[in-house]
């Protein structure tokens, strides 16, 4: 049996992004996220679909702590997805925003991402 399932989105607070910027990139990496799952992690897929989606998002300083905890994550064969910008708006082309994780059982996740202010 799945526990509680839940998504984490991790943000970049260094780019100072607008509330509705923010938003769109917490949407792609949930989107990513939620494409991936359904195709490689069913199980999973299905529980958090079944339980109301549940996702929370999580700020960070810069890049560099992002792709730390995008590299630790991935050892841990956890779902993970990053989202780089298309640079039309607020930010330049390829910049990283923010990275997905999971859906995930919430006991997998929350020792390592359980620190990090909410956003």
């Amino acid at each position: 049996m799945v526990g509680t399932v839940k998504m984490v989105i991790a943000v970049r607070k260094d780019l100072d992004l607008g509330k509705g910027k923010i938003a769109a990139q917490v949407a792609h990496a949930a989107v990513l996220c939620a494409l991936k799952a359904e195709k490689f992690q069913k199980k999973l897929f299905a529980e958090w679909i079944r339980t109301g989606q549940k996702k929370i998002v999580i700020r960070l300083d810069n890049a560099d702590a992002l792709l730390e905890l995008k590299k630790k994550i991935d050892t841990m064969g956890i779902l993970t997805e990053a989202v780089f910008d298309a640079g039309h708006t607020q930010v330049e082309p390829g910049t990283l925003t923010c990275i997905g994780i999971g859906p995930v059982e919430e006991s997998d996740i929350e020792p390592v991402t359980g620190g990090y202010p909410l956003l």
